[in-house]
């Protein structure tokens, strides 16, 4: 977690692992249809508040205890700065498979970019479950307008079209120019 300040103790950095809907939470055949997206998030937070503990600590690894499948038992040399608490445990349970090969098969990548990145006593802690809405509300690709309801234009995070505050921002700047041009006819 980033304070509004960024003084913490530690850096804070996440891995976004990609996650496509038609593998990895087909709408078709889920019984939520087309909220497949949101239980699959609901799942995860879920799993992860047991992982924690049952108490509201969010589940914690050191990195060379993640990268060796090992469940970790003590701190190393960082200490960790989330609140209210963590738990340490194996997070290789957290996400799906495929995830925790991606950022196993990820943290020595970023660490021949970034020196320091894979640090054994290094923490991992999660999760974090989205970095945009799991929900996108289709809209036409000229007009912007929702393919579903009319005079609807949905934009930004809350509508499954950016990954942060800058890009919802300029997602919104671009369908308002869009809005302004469709009300000057």
């Amino acid at each position: 977690m980033s304070q509004y300040s960024r003084n913490e103790r530690n850096a804070n950095a996440g891995i976004v692992v990609g996650i496509t809907p038609d593998v990895d939470y087909p709408t078709e055949t889920s019984p939520y249809g087309v909220l497949a997206g949101m239980q699959l998030q609901r799942d995860l937070e879920a799993n992860a508040y047991v992982l924690g503990g049952s108490n509201y600590a969010a589940p914690a690894q050191l990195i060379g205890d993640f990268l060796s499948n090992t469940a970790s038992t003590s701190f190393g040399s960082v200490t960790p700065s989330y609140t209210p608490s963590v738990h340490l445990t194996n997070l290789a349970t957290a996400l799906p498979d495929f995830a925790i090969t991606a950022i196993r098969e990820a943290i020595p990548q970023f660490a021949k970019q970034i020196k320091g990145f894979d640090l054994a006593d290094g923490l991992l802690t999660g999760v974090e479950t989205r970095t945009s809405s799991p929900i996108r509300i289709k809209r036409d690709d000229v007009t912007l307008q929702s393919i579903n309801t009319k005079g609807l234009y949905p934009c930004g995070e809350g509508a499954g079209y950016a990954g942060g505050i800058l890009s919802a921002g300029v997602d919104g700047i671009r369908v308002a120019e869009m809005l302004s041009l469709s009300l000057a006819f």
